[in-house]
């Protein structure tokens, strides 16, 4: 195992490139850290869920370049978000609809910070919950 510093690096590239539309392993990186460095629990959960975050908001701002008129993203994700805007963004860590949620999100140019906020607190919980797993 690299060292801490080296490990929270790579943790964070690979938590912002999987909440792209590029595959990451970051829930498998945040797992062995935690295992290697229970006691730093709390600042490896920041940098994932920092990265994720970060990921997901760049997803959203694409969304938002797209024009609004004459292009159509996914039509269920659109309903999905519209009907229950910016709060739908707590799934925004699931694969594959994460990614389409976010863009929607950004495409139907819902407030960004009410947006941030959902955003991180659904990737937080995720990871939260790897955390556990790799702590039990």
């Amino acid at each position: 195992m690299p060292d801490y510093g080296t490990s929270l690096i790579g943790l964070f590239v690979s938590s912002f490139i999987s909440a792209t539309l590029l595959p990451g392993g970051s829930e498998v990186i945040l797992f062995a850290i935690v295992k290697a460095y229970p006691e730093k629990l709390l600042s490896t959960l920041a940098i994932a869920t920092l990265g994720n975050t970060l990921g997901g908001m760049s997803t959203y701002l694409l969304g938002r370049l797209l024009p609004n008129k004459g292009q159509s993203l996914d039509p269920k994700r659109i309903a999905t978000v519209k009907r229950y805007g910016s709060i739908s963004l707590l799934f925004s860590w699931a694969p594959i609809i994460g990614d389409a949620l976010c863009a929607a999100a950004g495409w139907l140019r819902l407030n960004w910070l009410a947006c941030l906020l959902w955003i991180t607190i659904g990737k937080a919980a995720r990871y939260i919950l790897v955390a556990i797993g790799a702590m039990a």
